[in-house]
């Protein structure tokens, strides 16, 4: 999760982001730990080397007099090997005193995440209080499908509330078109009269077959309206309800229908994300 979002996430979120970062420390940690202790052995088994190999250098050093004249060469590269040893030795010490620093801090970011769990348990509690009181829905699967159902009806009657009015729009556009063309018609040809008569006799009986077919449209209109105004406020009164019992901010206008869903299907996801993690 982006830096910047997590201000903006629900606490039954941070919740699961919490218990999936205590789960990967955990991995981590056992991770650590089996790659420590098979360095500790490595180390131990290269001490045993260094300390058998040491002894051999004395044992050399002891003889080396002996053969001082023709061993000269011999013996700088046992010092040169002894010293390479050494190094690696102290090296092997070091990686080993840095893999136990971060083990401690690993159990330390642990003990965090654990007292951190622990004050998010009330969202626990509270995600059983609104499956309690909701009475109506077996679990929180069945509630998030209940809000799902109502989203997608939402979303096609207002995609066809928008064609009606388009309908609308253009129907009207018709309209005026024709009977500007009437009036221009009239104006323009007066030696036409008697034809202009005729036509304008059977002009508003298209006319009446547009105004009908408009008021049609204009019914069909306002009973989609009056659908879409109803669950506009089921949305409203369900997204109040469901902000206010989780405690959860928000600034969303009364009007954005859109963005009180997804806060309701949001809220719906987060506690069945939780319900499934108990």
């Amino acid at each position: 999760v982006p830096a910047g979002d997590g201000a903006m996430l629900l606490p039954s979120t941070r919740l699961l982001l919490k218990r999936r970062e205590v789960a990967e420390v955990e991995r981590a940690l056992q991770s650590q730990r089996e790659e420590f202790q098979r360095r500790m052995e490595q180390l131990a088994q290269r001490r045993q080397q260094l300390g058998q190999r040491q002894k051999q250098h004395q044992d050399v050093a002891l003889k080396f007099d002996a053969f001082l004249k023709g061993g000269s060469a011999r013996q700088e590269q046992a010092l040169q090997r002894a010293e390479r040893e050494r190094a690696e030795a102290a090296e092997q010490a070091a990686k080993a005193a840095c893999l136990h620093r971060e083990l401690q801090g690993l159990l330390q970011h642990r003990h965090h995440l654990a007292l951190r769990l622990q004050s998010l348990q009330p969202f626990s509690n509270c995600l059983q209080a609104v499956l309690a009181r909701a009475g109506q829905f077996q679990d929180v699967l069945a509630l998030l499908a209940h809000f799902e159902a109502l989203a997608r009806p939402w979303a096609t009657l207002a995609r066809e509330a928008e064609g009606e009015q388009e309908q609308l729009a253009q129907g009207w556009a018709q309209l005026q078109q024709h009977r500007e063309e009437v009036d221009s018609k009239l104006l323009s040809t007066g030696n036409e009269v008697p034809q202009l008569h005729a036509r304008l006799e059977a002009a508003p009986q298209d006319v009446i077959q547009k105004e009908t077919c408009w008021a049609h449209i204009q019914s069909m209109a306002t009973q989609r309206t009056l659908l879409l105004g109803q669950i506009k406020l089921a949305v409203l009164n369900l997204s109040q309800l469901t902000t206010t019992w989780l405690k959860v901010p928000g600034d969303i206008a009364l009007e954005d229908t859109e963005a009180q869903l997804d806060t309701v299907l949001l809220c719906m996801q987060d506690l069945a994300a939780i319900c499934a993690e108990l």
